[in-house]
């Protein structure tokens, strides 16, 4: 079956085989498909090898295109700086723009732009409603001022700066758009006592200190209007010793204390301009009186003259340690004299604590009643008047203990 089934199978091939061709004679002509270019054959060649699409060419330049978010820090080049506003290349779809107000806060450092320079930028707006991408230089400006005023530290050079609003501390200034101070210390002789006279004024200082962090800024007018002075001070300290009495002029009042400059006249004085030489000082709170002082404004303004006794001297910093109270009669003194242990001392009541009662008896000396002296059913209250026994005077460490006069006291009660 299978013999039969082959022999039927080759008989027909044969029979296929034996049938004319119908291509037998005839010319075969096989096509073959080219890619046509619709570019001229002088432009195909001519950008051979060079990128034809966005992505080719950011691939050679190596720029690269990113979203930008307001506030994001950039960098880029200036490619134009015209009347009304500045283009920064940035590497974006579109140059930057800083136009506007962004354009006249950096009006004052464009003098020092010029094309091809590279800055830094930060990003106002993404894309506004011309598709532009607004940028701002205000922190580039801030960072430059702040540049400048290093260099003023470093180099000693004088600028000026205007006055802006008087406060006990001295003057706020403005200079460049930041503000800085001027204390009433840093004052020369012409102004103390007037500052008002410098609002809305401009006048020269000197830097004295920077901190951009804590963007402080402090400059001294002394620095300026009296510079020869300053520079003679190291001989004016070699004059001055421990104990000297000196007359000056407050120049300046903080919660601490009072600065004081203080009148120096060296023994190698040779002029009038040489005696005008002087010494900053400061009166501590605690130097003030032998009273409690609680705000030394209550007890000088500045411009005052004053006479002060020198408790000590730096040498670094060539400052004077001094004293007002010092001048004046210890009052501990005399109340150890006056009001001997056991005589009644009338006073008034200045503090009420849990250990006892404070009591004024003079200016500077105050007593204490204690709580164990109390009967429980006084009531005291401050500013009350009362007689009281001088128990104890410790004038070393001007303590004095004290017990109510209303209390008969026995023979031998100490």
């Amino acid at each position: 079956m299978v013999a039969k089934a082959k022999k039927s199978l080759d008989k027909t091939r044969d029979k296929e085989l034996k049938k004319p061709s119908k291509t037998k004679g005839k010319k075969v002509v096989v096509k073959v498909a080219k890619k046509v270019s619709n570019k001229k054959p002088h432009l195909a060649k001519a950008t051979r090898g060079k990128p034809q699409t966005m992505e080719e060419l950011l691939k050679v330049t190596g720029y690269e295109l990113k979203g930008l978010k307001k506030g994001q820090k950039v960098e880029g080049l200036i490619t134009d700086v015209t009347k009304k506003m500045i283009l920064i290349d940035i590497g974006a779809k579109t140059e930057g723009v800083v136009i506007d107000k962004e354009y006249e806060i950096a009006r004052e450092m464009m003098q020092d732009l010029k094309i091809g320079d590279t800055v830094e930028a930060f990003v106002g707006s993404p894309e506004n409603d011309r598709g532009q991408i607004l940028l701002s230089l205000r922190q580039t400006a801030m960072n430059k001022r702040w540049e400048i005023f290093d260099e003023l530290l470093k180099t000693g050079k004088s600028i000026d700066v205007r006055g802006l609003e008087v406060n006990k501390g001295g003057i706020i200034v403005k200079i460049q758009g930041v503000r800085g101070f001027v204390p009433s210390s840093q004052f020369g002789r012409e102004y103390l006592g007037r500052l008002n006279d410098l609002q809305n004024r401009d006048f020269s200082v000197k830097v004295i200190e920077v901190d951009r962090e804590k963007n402080r800024l402090i400059f001294s007018e002394k620095a300026v209007s009296e510079q020869e002075s300053l520079a003679q001070q190291s001989e004016a300290l070699k004059q001055v010793k421990v104990g000297d009495e000196l007359e000056g002029m407050v120049s300046g009042i903080m919660p601490f204390g009072v600065f004081i400059r203080a009148n120096v006249k060296p023994k190698s004085a040779k002029s009038k301009k040489d005696e005008g030489l002087f010494l900053e000082g400061l009166v501590h709170i605690s130097e003030i009186s032998w009273e409690k002082v609680d705000n030394p404004g209550e007890y000088f303004k500045t411009g005052d003259k004053i006479k002060v006794k020198v408790i000590g001297v730096d040498e670094k910093s060539s400052r004077l340690n001094l004293s007002v109270k010092q001048l004046l009669d210890d009052p501990w003194t005399k109340m150890a004299k006056e009001y001997p242990e056991g005589s009644k001392v009338k006073g008034e009541i200045t503090k009420l604590a849990a250990f006892g009662a404070f009591v004024n008896l003079a200016p500077g000396v105050d007593g204490l009643i204690h709580i164990s002296k109390i009967p429980t059913d006084k009531e005291f209250k401050a500013g009350q008047k009362i007689e009281c026994f001088v128990e104890q005077v410790d004038l070393e460490h001007r303590r004095m203990s004290l017990s109510l006069a209303l209390i008969k006291k026995p023979v031998g009660y100490k």
